[in-house]
């Protein structure tokens, strides 16, 4: 799960800095990244409100939560989750701390070894890295379904498969904004993340990396 979460966390970022660029009907998931890449100095920050469906064989239905992230790079991330229940969950460099005050949880993890392999492939990578890494199908076209480019991304080496089997992606057309993600785990799990209203390099005080506040 926490590198489920990290993924999500570097691909909103990934994709929103790609998502400066203006995206062409028929490029393909090498000529959108790297157009992202050159575009990655200008983003520094990121908001936007979330849904989080999660579903698992353990659940009679699905999970569904909602909340706002906020990113501050290279290396903070917030998500305050408002439903069904107040939780926060503060990535701050390698620390990855969660509040949850219903469960009495607090807890506070060392994640130095997935932020180090997010840093190598995501960030600093290109497409030809990360189709080393994963086995990538992409659809140029889109799905005229609802209007959004869409990449799949399965990891080749057996370390990364235990945590991860499939990461799925949806950009918008239009927008040309990552709208969906969706997290399928080896259990057959899957976390799935819908993003709105998400806004490229805001103002964030101090206080937004708090959970306290």
């Amino acid at each position: 799960m926490i590198c489920g979460l990290g993924i999500v966390l570097a691909m909103c970022v990934a994709l929103a800095r790609a998502s400066a660029a203006d995206t062409p009907k028929a490029d393909s998931f090498d000529e959108l990244y790297e157009r992202g890449q050159k575009v990655n100095a200008s983003i520094k920050t990121l908001t936007a409100r979330f849904t989080e469906t999660t579903t698992s064989t353990l659940l009679t239905k699905p999970l569904v939560a909602r909340g706002r992230l906020s990113v501050e790079r290279p290396a903070r991330v917030i998500l305050r989750y408002t439903d069904p229940e107040a939780r926060v969950v503060l990535i701050d460099g390698n620390k990855m701390t969660m509040t949850w005050p219903s469960r009495n949880l607090n807890q506070a993890l060392d994640i130095s070894a997935t932020q180090g392999r997010i840093e190598k492939y995501f960030v600093n990578g290109s497409a030809a890295d990360l189709r080393r890494q994963f086995d990538i199908e992409d659809r140029p076209q889109g799905d005229s379904r609802t209007n959004t480019y869409y990449v799949s991304m399965i990891p080749k080496r057996k370390q990364m498969r235990e945590g991860l089997a499939r990461l799925e992606l949806w950009v918008g057309r239009t927008s040309s904004l990552l709208e969906t993600m969706k997290l399928t785990f080896p259990n057959g799990d899957t976390k799935t993340m819908a993003f709105e209203d998400v806004v490229p390099n805001p103002p964030l005080d101090a206080a937004t990396f708090s959970i306290g506040r």
